[in-house]
């Protein structure tokens, strides 16, 4: 296996975002800002020759990287992998509804009220397992479900037998998912994974085999 660079990119602002609704596997369009933040995140990549380019299903990760793509000419040659192993955690009952509103509900009966105060007295894990918990439906991923589905995507970096020694991989996801990859692959403390990162911000992992390290979070 390769050791090489994988970038990874925060889809663009949505409507969604605007609102502080939590969108998981549903969508809202980009706003403008949305647009200008994936151009303006593509500038800052276009002298970067990408060996592959791997995106979330999610429109909203698609279009960002159909932005990205317009931006550097080393993508004429590259057709990304498209997958759902990609996507945002899935929030089930909760999606589209108001975020801090969902997080008080999943941390309150723990003694955590905000998304903050869960991440300070537990871990990103525990909180993916209060938000199911919380569900009344259940359908909500869990810690497991969420890594089970997510590593099949870390999977298909890993083994792709095109990627050699010192390529640069671009993978344009979400902002959950992204801090997720940040806490298990970073020293624990290392970064403050108690807000999101920005719309269109780049994130580098060193990937050695299947051993991953953050190297440069950029909130």
């Amino acid at each position: 296996m390769a050791k090489f660079t994988l970038y990874l990119v925060r889809h663009g602002q949505t409507y969604y975002n605007v609102f502080n609704k939590l969108q998981g596997w549903s969508n809202s369009p980009l706003t403008q800002q949305g647009i200008d933040d994936a151009v303006a995140t593509g500038k800052r990549l276009k002298d970067i020759k990408f060996k592959a380019a791997y995106c979330s299903d999610l429109t909203r990760a698609q279009k960002t990287m159909s932005l990205l793509f317009d931006q550097n000419e080393t993508f004429n040659s590259i057709t990304p992998i498209v997958s759902p192993f990609f996507r945002e955690e899935f929030y089930g009952y909760f999606e589209g509804l108001n975020m801090d509103e969902v997080w008080y509900q999943a941390g309150a009966p723990h003694g955590a009220k905000t998304f903050a105060e869960i991440i300070d007295q537990y871990d990103m894990n525990v909180a993916k397992d209060f938000l199911k918990q919380a569900d009344p439906f259940h359908m909500a991923e869990n810690a497991e479900e969420y890594w089970h589905r997510l590593q099949q995507g870390l999977d298909l970096i890993t083994s792709n037998p095109n990627i050699e020694d010192g390529d640069s991989v671009l993978l344009v996801s979400h902002g959950n998912t992204l801090l997720s990859l940040v806490d298990r692959f970073s020293q624990p403390g290392q970064f403050d994974l108690r807000t999101r990162p920005a719309n269109g911000s780049i994130t580098k992992l060193a990937v050695d085999g299947d051993q991953l390290t953050v190297t440069d979070y950029n909130k």
